[in-house]
């Protein structure tokens, strides 16, 4: 079992590239929040030779699509969703410099390849927590693409998210490594 590392957002480099597979964090700081329709319009923009409505630089994009927040709550229920469906985007991002993504699920092997090659980490977030998660949420505001209601791109501010790196900047992946180590000691059937 690892320590818990407190992270402070936005991720260094110099941090990243120290993170290891199995490593259980803590976030804190500004992250953003967009899944299918956000990453679709985003690719688009880009397509058109247009910014982007934030600056992905060292950034991290949690998966996920909020609840209604209930009354004295930034934000509703917020558990990660399957990363999966942003995988036909994130290198993309990555390349422009991307550094988290948070999500529950494995990813392709080409976003696999684009965590190594741009030096960025995917963070498993806790499946079925997402009302408990919500407390971590301090602030909330939507920043673009108001109009995809909870799939619009918001601007968290969160401290002491709970997140488990996943596939690190070395190219481990938490899930190989977990089934293998099953495997071992599994007894034969």
């Amino acid at each position: 079992m690892t320590d818990i590392r407190h992270i402070a957002l936005p991720f260094t480099d110099e941090v990243v590239s120290q993170l290891r597979a199995g490593d259980r964090l803590l976030l804190s700081g500004t992250l953003y929040v967009a899944r299918d329709a956000a990453h679709k319009r985003m690719i688009e923009a880009l397509d058109r030779g247009e910014e982007l409505p934030l600056d992905v630089r060292g950034a991290t994009i949690y998966y996920m699509g909020p609840s209604p927040a209930r009354p004295g709550r930034a934000m509703g229920a917020g558990g990660p969703t399957t990363a999966y469906r942003m995988d036909p985007y994130a290198p993309r991002l990555m390349a422009l410099g991307l550094k988290a993504m948070i999500g529950k699920g494995m990813r392709s092997q080409s976003v696999r390849d684009a965590i190594v090659k741009y030096n960025a980490v995917f963070l498993g977030g806790i499946g079925g927590a997402g009302a408990l998660l919500s407390r971590a949420v301090k602030s909330a505001e939507v920043i673009a693409y108001e109009d995809l209601g909870p799939e619009a791109l918001r601007r968290l501010v969160v401290e002491n998210l709970p997140v488990t790196v996943v596939d690190d900047a070395t190219g481990r992946d938490l899930y190989e490594e977990g089934r293998a180590r099953y495997r071992k000691t599994a007894p034969a059937a």
